[in-house]
């Protein structure tokens, strides 16, 4: 028995050892003992290249306490029931290139489940494929995924925080507009397959029964919108910003000094904005997945609720009025200094010609005269 104990032992401590997670290492693997049954009974120990004894237990009792095993089991099964995935969204530039990036990484795509072009998902494993025939189940939470959106959002499933940086590199490959300073949330999702609902939202986090492929779409989606949403507040709060000072200096000085091409500028910043938020960001498509299967609309509601995107777009919205109402007034201001202009150049060439006039009236007139 302690024989067959040490050689199981020696087995699959060589098969748990977990190499970097570099995404560009498609082969690393890693077997989690609580994802099998079987391998939970077996704890790893390290072994030397040096001979030594190995104990032959005539009885449970010799190996340890009965009791100590069973709370140990206990402790194990615990802990199983709840599992943490930790979610990081960013936001990293205006414009990805999708199809290459989807070319170069066939290996790692996720298979589509919708006709959404504006995203991709990548799966990267902690085991290989055919590490599968021994019995491992597959499942969301053993595997790391990346949601890329043509927009420029980036939503990272179950990577640690000293791994993200790999896994971005990867997009800034594809990547146009790389922002100076990108935007970042956190997120968690808890998997519990003994939940009686098929979700149950929390701060900062959502409980599921299981986390699988539709449902990190689905959770992706919504925070890949909301770190977007969040980058154009801040560029539309930029021009209310901009404006609130002209208007401040206007009712100093009464007049500005901003000149046509600076407001046509404004005027193009702001309707892109706009453009974006609702066409290439598609804050109000509806998403497929949801309407398909009522578990996923229930998550894809509670999540867009959680984050006030409506009331967010509604904020931004305001503020984009407020933009286009001062753009206007400043316009009508510019066209009547041209109008005004205009007006005296008419005058001083009807002077110039009134002069030239009597000039010539009082030539011929002299002329006539000698």
């Amino acid at each position: 028995m302690g024989r067959w104990r040490a050689a199981a032992s020696l087995f699959f401590n060589h098969m748990t050892r977990r190499p970097s997670s570099n995404p560009s290492l498609a082969n690393s693997f890693h077997i989690p003992l609580s994802s099998h049954p079987s391998l939970r009974l077996l704890s790893p120990r390290s072994f030397s290249a040096i001979p030594s004894r190995v104990l032959v237990y005539t009885n449970d009792s010799d190996y340890g306490s009965l009791d100590l095993c069973q709370n140990h089991g206990l402790v194990l099964r615990e802990e199983e029931k709840t599992s943490k995935i930790p979610i990081k969204a960013y936001f990293l530039c205006t414009s990805i290139d999708l199809k290459r990036l989807q070319a170069e990484n066939l290996s790692n795509i996720v298979p589509p489940t919708s006709r959404s072009s504006n995203y991709i998902a990548l799966r990267y494993y902690d085991f290989p494929p055919e590490i599968t025939a021994l019995g491992v189940k597959e499942n969301a939470s053993s595997c790391r995924y990346m949601v890329v959106y043509q927009y420029g959002s980036a939503v990272l499933f179950n990577i640690e925080e000293d791994e993200v940086e790999s896994y971005l590199e990867v997009v800034r490959k594809y990547a146009s507009g790389l922002l100076p300073e990108m935007r970042k949330d956190d997120y968690t999702v808890k998997e519990q397959p003994s939940l009686v609902k098929d979700m149950q939202g929390g701060p900062d986090y959502i409980v599921l029964k299981t986390l699988d492929t539709d449902s990190i779409r689905i959770i992706a989606s919504v925070l890949g919108q909301s770190i977007a949403l969040d980058y154009f507040v801040s560029q539309v709060d930029g021009m209310v910003e901009e404006f609130a000072g002209i208007n401040r200096a206007m009712e100093k000085t009464g007049t500005f000094t901003m000149d046509r091409t600076k407001l046509i500028q404004l005027v193009g910043k702001a309707n892109s904005n706009l453009a974006d938020v609702i066409l290439k960001v598609g804050l109000f498509d509806r998403s497929e997945i949801a309407w398909r299967d009522a578990k996923y609309a229930l998550i894809y509601e509670y999540l867009r609720e959680e984050y006030e995107v409506t009331q967010r777009f509604g904020n931004l919205d305001f503020k984009l009025k407020f933009v286009e109402h001062n753009i206007r007034f400043l316009q009508e201001v510019i066209q009547n200094r041209r109008s005004d202009l205009l007006e005296w150049c008419i005058i001083f060439l009807l002077s110039v010609e009134n002069i030239i006039a009597i000039y010539e009236i009082f030539h011929d007139s002299t002329g006539a005269s000698f």
